[in-house]
């Protein structure tokens, strides 16, 4: 069943300047077919466990020749607007990050804007975002940063991030994915991005990067893509302490730790990877803390506080000490939102996306609100960002925060209904992408049958390699709760002060 949440019924906001903006809404597509990791694992001759337990790895998701990154953004834009029962002239922004490119001119922003064809709205600002992973993240702070602004017209804000994963046969072609996540931005939301509270770390090197255009593999350099996240790991979350130890209340006095957070989601290309990168910000907090407790957690580290965080990046013995002393708190505050990324893979820009979803849905709404989430995201080349979403206190019936929560709930019902496909036909179905990736004219050939009802997809590619998509039927099965979000309205062009109002006119 399709759960809509109606964002009309509040009542519009009466002030031009905003309030606790953030993310609104939010909507999750994944493929609907995917490859068995253990099954992988034996087609590949590799050693049993090496992606299920050495990378934390179960499902991946992946895509037929009949989907794109813009089929991929089609389908997820539509799906939120009807499942919230929203109308495209309510949406002002709309920005894509992805570093999915099949056209290096023409973005996919615009070929989402056949969908505003009906409303005839063609007054939406944005364009797409790339660096690796991290677009998706750049396009969350420039909606937020929209909406914030004197430039705001009152309007809700889309972000869109998507992705398709996949690598040359080899030992990285287990961490793919694909996916999109859409999240609409706006005031008055249930997760709250926390001003001022951020982190960031950007550096010029090449651990992970696309130069061959006709390909849609990178070039990966794996040891040095895990050392450039940890390192940006180290760099945000010690900026992004510094910030939050000045903006707390409770004085000079107290150190901010991890136990100031209550979740973390990461940027995931493997689970493993981020149970990792909770230990290693346990070994910042460490190293930062002036009077650890040498008797507790920290017995017999005392010859640790005089190493240097650059010095242990491939450190194992240091790894696998704070691995055992982070243990608790990675399966507290991190572990539930790895539900996307363990059945799904790597989604790239949406992967940090799709942690703080599967979040939301690991508890109840009464054990989420107030709640302080840390995000981290990383792209490789490289840019990297910690900043924190508070989740709202309205735990009433129709709050905004469960209804967010109910329409993310389909998800578990999604990955239940997906199509298990053997090894050899993923094989297949990425040689078959290899092969006519950029090929003009092209026919795809992959079953429409197999797709998820509601799927945007690719029928043609012209001799000008122009694009032509259609839409498999909804299906009969939809249903409405008829929660509407509230029309936050468009603001006239005078308005300039806070006391103006940005109802409709």
């Amino acid at each position: 069943m399709q759960v809509t949440c109606n964002l009309r019924m509040m009542k519009p906001s009466t002030t031009m300047r905003p309030h606790n903006v953030g993310i609104v809404a939010m909507e999750v597509y994944v493929p609907a077919q995917y490859v068995d990791q253990t099954e992988l694992e034996e087609f590949d001759g590799v050693s049993k466990g090496k992606y299920t337990i050495g990378l934390g790895q179960s499902r991946m998701g992946f895509c037929s020749d009949r989907e794109d990154i813009n089929s991929l953004s089609l389908t997820v834009l539509q799906q939120l607007v009807e499942r919230h029962d929203l109308s495209y002239d309510m949406i002002g922004r709309l920005e894509v990050g992805t570093e999915t490119i099949i056209d290096k001119s023409k973005s996919v922003k615009t070929v989402l804007m056949q969908l505003f064809e009906e409303s005839k709205n063609f007054s939406v600002e944005g364009i797409d975002t790339t660096n690796a992973c991290y677009g998706g993240t750049a396009a969350l702070f420039n909606a937020i940063n929209w909406v914030e602004s004197a430039s705001w017209d009152g309007r809700y804000a889309v972000v869109i991030a998507a992705d398709i994963a996949v690598y040359a046969t080899g030992n990285a072609r287990c961490t793919g994915g694909a996916g999109a996540i859409a999240m609409l931005v706006g005031p008055d939301a249930p997760l709250n991005i926390e001003p001022g509270l951020r982190g960031t770390y950007m550096c010029h090197v090449y651990d992970f990067y696309k130069p061959d255009m006709a390909s849609e593999y990178p070039v990966v350099d794996g040891k040095l893509s895990i050392q450039c996240y940890i390192r940006a790991l180290d760099n945000c979350y010690q900026e992004y302490r510094s910030k939050a130890h000045a903006a707390s209340s409770e004085g000079s006095n107290a150190h901010f730790t991890l136990k100031s957070i209550d979740a973390m989601c990461f940027h995931t290309p493997y689970c493993k990877l981020v149970e990792k990168s909770v230990a290693r910000l346990m070994l910042n907090d460490f190293l930062l803390d002036p009077s650890p407790e040498f008797s507790g957690k920290y017995q017999g580290l005392e010859n640790v506080r005089q190493l240097k965080l650059e010095e242990t990046y491939h450190d194992k013995v240091i790894e696998k000490t704070f691995l055992q002393v982070s243990k608790e708190t990675y399966e507290e505050k991190t572990q539930p939102s790895l539900r996307l990324a363990n059945q799904v893979g790597n989604m790239y820009t949406p992967s940090l996306y799709g942690g703080l979803a599967s979040f939301l849905l690991s508890r109840p709404v009464l054990e989420l609100a107030g709640k302080r989430v840390a995000m981290f995201s990383y792209g490789s080349g490289s840019a990297a960002s910690m900043y924190s979403i508070r989740i709202c206190d309205d735990t009433s019936s129709d709050s905004r925060l469960r209804r967010l929560v109910r329409s993310l709930a389909h998800i578990e019902g999604c990955l239940a209904a997906r199509r298990k496909v053997a090894p050899a036909d993923f094989a297949a179905a990425l040689k078959l992408r290899e092969e006519t990736h950029h090929l003009a004219p092209y026919l795809p050939q992959g079953s429409v049958d197999d797709l998820f009802p509601g799927t945007w997809f690719l029928t043609a590619v012209d001799e000008m390699h122009r694009r032509k998509y259609e839409r498999k039927p909804p299906g009969n099965d939809a249903g409405k709760y008829g929660n509407k979000l509230p029309d936050v309205g468009r603001c006239p062009p005078h308005c300039k002060g806070d006391d103006q109002s940005i109802g409709k006119q």
